[in-house]
């Protein structure tokens, strides 16, 4: 009104549309910004069913590799003009369910996934992908078509066990995760064939399982093998945390680390450069699966209009490297004969 202009000539003008001539673009933009305005992005969602908002769904936001990722990702969407939805399930199968359902219906223009370890069935996923474009991270499933960002968790896995025997163990205790974790399958199939390849005998009563994997499931686990009499020289555990643990049980009762026993986690968490020994651990690229997964969500929401009922998904896996940090708790002298 002040400036005599229709309302589509100010939405140009606003945008810098060429199709303004440039004294007009500077009237309304030095005007907007006296009157201190700023577009309604919920209206301007509502016109072009696009709300530049990427939901999040993360297992657990307390693990420094979480952060890592979450950081990389408010970063990444940052640079493309989205802003994030950041929920966590707590590792809970119908907490997981509720969100992807919240999600959907508050209008979010595509969702990063990161399955619990208690998820068995895939249907509600499989349903999201009718209404949102879903990409998986971290945590995925082979059964579901999307697009998945992952790390080479088995070559990681193998490379940690090949260091301990290369360290001269011959007996190593698998801290293993929930037996339908696809992360964790690849992680004990990594500790497996790197005892084949290397000609030592599998023995079942060293690979511990459990759905929970914390400190407390390592300090139990070495507990727990100790008062068994079992004998062991190296320890691989699926995560930093049970590693951890089983420093701390170890410790408790006087057996030397790495001198005794030989210690590697996976994920290289900030803790592993704190306990005492250091822990050797299989760095996980927690800032670059984040990056990649805003990246890859962003390219299908801009290239699929949001309105379309999306009856595929474009499937692509992107693996990411995993390197070994050696540090105090595996690295120990080889006498040669």
């Amino acid at each position: 009104e002040k400036l005599q202009l229709s309302i589509s000539t100010v939405s140009r003008a606003l945008k810098n549309h060429p199709d303004v001539s440039p004294t007009t673009i500077q009237q309304v933009q030095r005007l907007a910004k006296q009157l201190n305005y700023t577009p309604n992005v919920l209206a301007r969602g509502l016109r072009t069913r696009h709300s530049h908002t990427i939901g999040v769904i993360i297992p657990n936001l307390m693990l420094d590799f979480s952060t890592k990722m979450i950081n990389a990702m408010i970063k990444e969407s940052n640079l493309y003009g989205y802003h994030l939805l950041i929920s966590e399930s707590g590792h809970d199968f119908e907490l997981e369910k509720e969100l992807l359902k919240k999600m959907v219906t508050s209008g979010v223009d595509g969702i990063l996934l990161s399955l619990s370890n208690n998820t068995e069935t895939i249907d509600h996923v499989l349903e999201t992908l009718e209404h949102c474009h879903v990409v998986l991270y971290d945590k995925v499933s082979e059964k579901i078509p999307c697009t998945q960002i992952i790390c080479n968790e088995e070559e990681g896995a193998y490379n940690a066990v090949a260091h301990l025997i290369d360290q001269g163990c011959k007996r190593i205790i698998h801290l293993g995760g929930a037996t339908h974790s696809l992360g964790a399958h690849k992680r004990l199939n990594g500790y497996l064939n790197a005892l084949k390849d290397h000609d030592i005998p599998i023995e079942e009563n060293l690979i511990i399982r459990s759905e929970k994997i914390n400190i407390e499931q390592g300090r139990e686990a070495i507990d727990h093998l100790v008062e068994q009499g079992i004998d062991f020289d190296g320890i691989f555990a699926v995560t930093d945390n049970p590693a951890i643990g089983a420093m701390q049980a170890l410790k408790a009762r006087g057996i030397e680390i790495p001198e005794q026993v030989s210690v590697v986690g996976f994920s290289d968490s900030r803790f592993a450069d704190v306990i005492a020994p250091t822990l050797t651990s299989v760095h996980q690229p927690g800032k670059g699966i984040g990056t990649h997964a805003i990246k890859r969500i962003v390219e299908q929401i801009e290239e699929i209009p949001s309105d379309t009922l999306f009856t595929y998904q474009k499937t692509k896996t992107i693996e990411l490297k995993t390197h070994l940090v050696v540090r105090e708790s595996s690295r120990k002298k080889i006498v040669k004969s």
